[in-house]
């Protein structure tokens, strides 16, 4: 079996490799050899997630041609490589990229704090704000409410209330999507409804195309479900979806199903225009894949001149090839678990169908709360409520970390709840470790990516401002201090929770 789900052509890779800024390198700015040059380029796209693990790299011909340089050359940095444990290759067969053994991906992220511990500890590692009240009691109130007629029955509705089936549907169908009620299925959160997808579509052993970097809990999950993760590089800063990676990946590794977080990327902030959605399902169509797209960021937009594009469910009318998951997770509050998947009635029949041996159906009384919300134009005061509060955390956030470390690189999103920080070259690992010594907890860049890429980098959330914001970037400048003096390397970051 290959070793390799992607491959990298020679002229992408000496694209990339040329666009690289020059570092310095040693006293009186010295010039290394050409293979050592070579081979560390190599490494930090690997480690930067713009290459791929497991990608297949050009024969050593092809990319000395592409390069202007000597085979000879590139064969000593693939043979450097190898040394280092950032290349794997079998005898008349290619070389892949890879990492050393001893640097493992973190399984998990960053459990939320328990609330007694927030007076001590800054927490950065959950994308989550407080209820926007006073919504949340009133749909709370409303659905006890209508609880009644409910309460008399059974309460095991698998598909989902059909109140609320019905209520979501008729949004899409405003949204410009016709839709059915037996299009929707209501889960227990948009991990719930992308958990039961996994489970139909992807068996062990699967091949699931990703973003790269993509939302950790989603990785980790596609992990335990046994599936095969094939990482597609996303855009530098806020551009997103490199079209022919994707096209190239699905074509290569027809993988079964492709995850994709099209409205403000988490953790990148990107948003996908028209055509790259339009793009990505007929690459997905043509490839056979089963397009999962996770909307649960799709109401975040923060700045008021965003135009949203249409929903990529608009660009697949058959519904043969797009999932969509949606979530009152982010829009509205973490604690209200009630998420959806929009699909071909055959589809939702197969999903409920396989829930009666998972969680058997979402609590009754929250997918009230949720009707009530979408019925009353509570959602919509609310939704907006939250995205006052994110773009205010937003902009003391960027203004905070731009003046404490100035040295750090990010492109600020218009929408969206978190900020992807590339952290002037120290490892967002050992951050993470310093960040707990000093009272700030942040996840690292590897937790979004595949096998231990973006170690250069940290995940901050939009879910402080004010002072709060401003010690927040002190607590890190603190932090990136003891790692540059050395003081904060050692274990690895929790393997916990990252929301």
């Amino acid at each position: 079996m290959a070793q390799w789900t992607s491959a990298v052509g020679a002229a992408q890779l000496a694209r990339q490799l040329h666009a690289q800024q020059p570092r310095q390198t040693g006293p009186g700015n010295r010039r290394p050899p050409a293979y050592r040059a070579l081979a560390d380029g190599i490494r930090l796209l690997v480690l930067e997630g713009r290459v791929p693990v497991a990608a297949r790299l050009p024969a050593e011909r092809e990319l000395a041609l592409a390069l202007a340089v000597s085979r000879t050359t590139v064969a000593a940095a693939y043979e450097a490589l190898r040394a280092e444990g950032f290349l794997g290759s079998r005898r008349g067969a290619a070389s892949w990229t890879t990492v050393p053994a001893g640097n493992p991906l973190p399984a998990r992220g960053l459990e939320p704090l328990p609330p007694e511990a927030l007076g001590s500890m800054i927490d950065l590692g959950c994308a989550s704000l407080p209820a926007p009240e006073p919504w949340l009691t009133r749909a709370v109130q409303g659905a006890l409410e209508e609880l009644a007629p409910y309460a008399h029955t059974h309460g095991d509705y698998p598909a989902g209330l059909p109140a609320l089936r019905q209520m979501l549907a008729d949004r899409y169908t405003a949204d410009g999507i016709p839709t059915m009620p037996e299009q929707i299925m209501v889960t227990t959160g948009a991990m719930g409804a992308i958990d039961a997808i996994c489970h139909l579509f992807a068996g062990r052993g699967e091949r699931i195309a990703v973003e790269s970097p993509s939302y950790a809990n989603i990785l980790q999950l596609m992990r335990e479900a046994g599936a095969r993760l094939v990482p597609v590089a996303m855009e530098e800063g806020l551009g997103g979806w490199d079209m022919n990676r994707w096209r190239q990946v699905l074509r290569d590794a027809a993988p079964r199903l492709a995850y994709v977080v099209a409205d403000f990327h988490n953790p990148t902030g990107a948003l996908a225009d028209e055509d790259r959605r339009r793009a990505l399902v007929d690459a997905a169509r043509s490839a056979g894949t089963v397009l999962v797209v996770d909307e649960t960021m799709n109401e975040l937009h923060l700045d008021d001149d965003v135009r949203m594009p249409r929903r990529v469910c608009a660009f697949d009318p058959a519904g043969s090839t797009v999932l969509t998951v949606g979530s009152a997770s982010k829009a509205f509050w973490a604690g209200m678990r009630i998420g959806w998947v929009r699909a071909a009635p055959d589809v939702i029949r197969s999903l409920v169908a396989a829930r009666a041996y998972a969680d058997m159906g979402t609590p009754v009384l929250e997918q009230l709360a949720v009707n009530w919300l979408m019925g009353t134009g509570g959602w919509e005061q609310a939704v907006q409520i939250r995205r006052e509060q994110a773009r205010d955390n937003r902009d003391a956030l960027v203004t905070a970390v731009r003046r404490e470390l100035p040295d750090w690189e990010f492109s600020v999103p218009r929408g969206g709840l978190t900020l992807w920080v590339r952290t002037g070259g120290l490892s967002g690992s050992r951050l993470a470790v310093a960040g707990e010594r000093v009272g700030v907890r942040v996840p690292s860049g590897p937790r979004f990516g595949v096998d231990g890429a973006f170690e250069g980098y940290v995940r901050l959330p939009f879910t402080v401002g004010g002072p709060v914001a401003d010690e927040a970037a002190l607590r890190l400048a603190a932090a990136a201090r003891l790692v540059s003096s050395g003081a904060g390397a050692g274990a690895e970051a929790p393997r916990t929770f990252v929301a």
